[in-house]
């Protein structure tokens, strides 16, 4: 699949995460925040945590379950950059999670499946805070 589609698909299901977050009573905070390590698709506020969610989208599961995507090296990028952000805002102090939203969307269909794992991993690497 072309680079170009697997954006296309990407963005196609950060958007619908959002919706689903925001139904959810969550306020979105941030998308797509980069950092030297990596980038965190969505950030979001649940009541006073911080929430760091990663989404992952699959046309097809023909390469597995898209929660399968985020193994413990992507969980190390994501604990890293998600540290970068609470730093560049003063917020380290705050509680924080990081979630996993799963986005199921087969071509002929009109709506996603979306799965959210709350509190999928605890903070990895060697810089946990």
């Amino acid at each position: 699949m072309g680079n170009w589609l697997t954006r296309l698909i990407g963005n196609r299901g950060e958007r619908a995460a959002a919706r689903f977050l925001r139904h959810e009573g969550m306020k979105i905070l941030a998308r797509q925040q980069s950092s030297r390590f990596g980038e965190i698709d969505l950030v979001a506020r649940d009541g006073e945590t911080i929430v760091f969610v990663e989404v992952k989208t699959r046309s097809s599961l023909r390469g597995g379950q898209p929660e399968d995507a985020v193994t413990r090296t992507k969980q190390e990028r994501l604990t890293r950059t998600a540290l970068v952000w609470l730093k560049q805002r003063g917020l380290l102090e705050l509680s924080s999670r990081f979630d996993v939203i799963a986005v199921y969307w087969p071509e002929q269909s009109r709506q996603p499946e979306l799965t959210h794992y709350r509190n999928a991993f605890e903070p990895a690497g060697p810089h946990q805070y």
